[in-house]
């Protein structure tokens, strides 16, 4: 009997798309939905390759409020002319969302747009999407757009955090700094980590989406198995969380205390979280015992957890 399933073929995109303004916006100015679709918006085409001076921004669009969205496309490799020419017209055409499509994204601007979404205050949104090409069997090729880079509540927040408290940044810092040097001499989790502004330090847990966390709020230090492997419909994340949970007991026995298991329906995202210390955290005459319960509280969880990750398969 022949199978009804066929494989999946990742094909090049220049073969599909042989020139990037003539072939690849003309087809994304057609299509704007499949991107759209992907990033989970609305987008309406006003004009492809709008003038901005001597630029042309390949697709201005507006989004479903009615506001200006700009759409760079890029089959290359990122590089800082087009990360320029973004802003340049974000600027002129007062458009406060950026999607940036590449066949390449390099690390360097994977980062840069993070960093953009972090510090950028209010309702600014910029998106780094990779595009791929595909077919099955003998089909026609098709763009497949993954999401890189993407605003995040949390990193807004900590972003409006520094530019607000710039004294509290200064004790964050100083903070994390005393941790991650405590950290490092147990264990080589957070060893690639800087101390930064933020309320909470991750560091990756082996699987995709998935990290350990230092969290820190008034009045409660915690440490934080954060789940968020599934992007889009948060199915994965709930069933990571099940198979972790059944072993709710062997686990809490390892670690010696209670966690507290946050799961709902209402949110994509799962969590994991033991408090490794009540009490003010900005008390520096505490911050030893708070640096060693919360630097051994994650070494715990670091040898709990990660062997029990690499079983779950999803």
């Amino acid at each position: 009997m022949d199978s009804i399933v066929s494989k999946l073929e990742f094909t090049s995109v220049r073969s599909a798309f042989r020139n990037e303004a003539g072939d690849f916006t003309t087809w994304m100015e057609e299509h704007i939905d499949a991107l759209a679709d992907r990033l989970g918006m609305s987008l309406t085409v006003q004009e492809r390759e709008a003038g901005v001076g001597d630029f042309r921004a390949d697709l201005l669009c507006v989004n479903e409020s009615g506001k200006q969205v700009i759409v760079e496309n890029q089959l290359e490799k990122t590089d800082h002319s087009h990360l320029g020419q973004i802003l340049t017209y974000m600027a002129h055409f007062d458009a406060k969302t950026a999607i940036w499509v590449t066949a390449n994204p390099r690390r360097e601007h994977e980062k840069a747009i993070d960093f953009l979404n972090e510090v950028t205050l209010g309702d600014y949104a910029f998106y780094l999407v990779k595009v791929e090409t595909v077919r099955i069997g003998d089909s026609a090729q098709a763009p497949l757009f993954s999401i890189i880079s993407k605003p995040d509540v949390q990193a807004k927040e900590v972003g409006e955090k520094k530019s607000e408290l710039s004294e509290k940044g200064k004790t964050l810092i100083e903070f994390w700094t005393d941790l991650l040097h405590l950290m490092n001499t147990k264990s080589q989790l957070f060893g690639k980590r800087s101390p930064g502004m933020g309320m909470w330090l991750s560091a990756g847990a082996g699987k995709s989406g998935i990290n350990f966390n230092f969290w820190i709020r008034k009045g409660d230090c915690k440490v934080v198995l954060w789940i968020d492997h599934d992007h889009e419909t948060g199915i994965k994340n709930k069933v990571i969380f099940n198979q972790l949970y059944s072993d709710k007991i062997a686990i809490e026995e390892e670690l010696g205390i209670s966690l507290n298991w946050s799961c709902s329906d209402e949110k994509r995202s799962c969590a994991v979280m033991g408090s490794a210390f009540e009490g003010d955290w900005t008390e520096r005459a505490l911050w030893p015992e708070i640096h060693g319960r919360m630097a051994d509280l994650m070494v715990k969880y670091e040898q709990t957890f990660k062997y029990r990750l690499r079983k779950i398969n999803v």
